[in-house]
């Protein structure tokens, strides 16, 4: 038989540890309260996290290919000047803001191909785009920019190694002709090559 006073010792001892199981209940919840904002702003961070994370790598591949062009603008500066190729006559200027290369226009290419692989030399060659004063000179820059690289992926496609083609646009800012008049601003829209060694 439990006496009374052993009896008080006991429900004492399940009250202390009720109340102790209760205190342990409600920290767990306030923690659970406290964490929850915390736990959901942590995902929220590394969400950002893994956006900048895809942002850098797609600059990191653009910087690398931006350091490309400058490092083979580069070598390009660095070399002697051996002779100019400018692609001025009617098979070579292009439409009004068109990039596009004519059949006679790859006819000259090819003869330019030729004549360096005929050199058989190590040589460099700046694809100079030019375009006509109309329009914005935003638009003409990137114009002349496309028609350079139209010749320089023919180049390429014909066995001139991508390395040792640099293209550059000025857009209207060379003109060998007026831009007063239809015959000036065709005679504007053209490509000069530049041969280096």
């Amino acid at each position: 038989m439990i006496q009374t006073g052993s009896k008080s010792v006991l429900i004492a001892g399940a009250m202390v540890l009720a109340v102790a199981g209760l205190g342990g209940c409600a920290t767990k919840k306030f923690v659970r309260a406290q964490v929850a904002p915390v736990t959901e702003t942590l995902g929220t961070v590394q969400a950002h996290q893994t956006a900048q994370d895809a942002t850098m790598q797609g600059l990191d591949a653009t910087a690398k290919e931006a350091l490309q062009r400058a490092e083979a603008a580069g070598k390009l500066a660095e070399g002697k000047f051996l002779y100019s190729e400018v692609l001025t006559d009617d098979s070579m200027k292009f439409g009004l803001a068109k990039a596009d290369l004519s059949p006679e226009a790859q006819a000259r290419l090819d003869a330019f191909v030729e004549k360096l692989k005929t050199d058989n030399r190590n040589v460099y060659v700046e694809v100079q785009g030019h375009t006509d004063a109309t329009g914005a000179k935003d638009f003409n820059y990137k114009l002349g920019e496309e028609r350079a690289e139209a010749v320089r992926r023919y180049l390429n496609q014909h066995g001139v190694a991508l390395n040792r083609i640099g293209t550059i646009s000025y857009g209207p800012d060379a003109p060998v002709a007026p831009n007063t008049d239809k015959a000036g601003r065709q005679a504007n829209r053209r490509v000069v090559l530049i041969v280096l060694t």
